[in-house]
This record gives C-alpha cells, sequence and structure tokens, in this order.
C-alpha cells in the first residue's frame, strides 16, 4: 500500500478570503467553496489541491504544518508576495549557499519560498 497526497489543507477563520489569495498568489482556481466552510483550491498542472477549512480559532503558535514553494527569482517573489499582503518573517542561508525565506499569509500562516534550481 501507498499514500498520495491529495491535498494541503489549511485552518483558517475566513477560508474563503484566504483560500482565494492564495489561488492568485500560485496561478490557481478556487473550484469548491461549500458557503466558505471548506474551501478547495486547484492548481496549474499539479495534482495536489490546496483546502482551506474554518475554525473558531487558530491554533497557537507555528502551524505545524506549512508550503514549501519556489521561484525563478527569489527576490522578486518575495516582494510580490509583500506587495499582496504577506509578511517577511526571516531570510535563512545555508553555508552551502542554498537560500529560503519564511513568509507568513494574511492569517499569519508561515509558508517558505526557495529559489527553483536553474
Amino acid at each position: 500500500m501507498s499514500l498520495t497526497v491529495a491535498m494541503i489543507t489549511v485552518d483558517s477563520t475566513d477560508p474563503l478570503t484566504l483560500g482565494r489569495w492564495w489561488a492568485e498568489q500560485v496561478g490557481g482556481k478556487v473550484v469548491e467553496e461549500n458557503d466558505g466552510w471548506f474551501v478547495i483550491v486547484s492548481l496549474p498542472d499539479v495534482p495536489v489541491q490546496l483546502a482551506f477549512q474554518k475554525v473558531g480559532r487558530p491554533t497557537p503558535g507555528k502551524n505545524k504544518m506549512h508550503l514549501d514553494l519556489v521561484a525563478a527569482d527569489l527576490d522578486a517573489e518575495v516582494a510580490r508576495l509583500e506587495a499582496a499582503g504577506a509578511d517577511q518573517v526571516e531570510d535563512h542561508t545555508m553555508e552551502s549557499g542554498f537560500r529560503w525565506v519564511t513568509l507568513a499569509d494574511p492569517e499569519g500562516n508561515y509558508f517558505d519560498v526557495a529559489q527553483a534550481e536553474s
């Protein structure tokens, strides 16, 4: 038996707004709204979907699961995400030169963006 990742789900106090924000950021599309309590976003050319589910209040502290994304131009993408409402949390560089930036979406959920390998 093997498992297949079907969806990555994020808790949210306003799933529809956050789902629409993420759909815009990754070029996806909201495909199910479910009266705003469970929102599904399809991603272009990716079999995994993003989902945002309504919760009364988010889990305190850093989220237990996060998205790792890559971009052809890391600095330009970080600037674009900040202009769209994300907050930069930390900029990381390993001794090997590998660099990624941790950001928070409009509800404070952390995600990382790294430089895509060329």
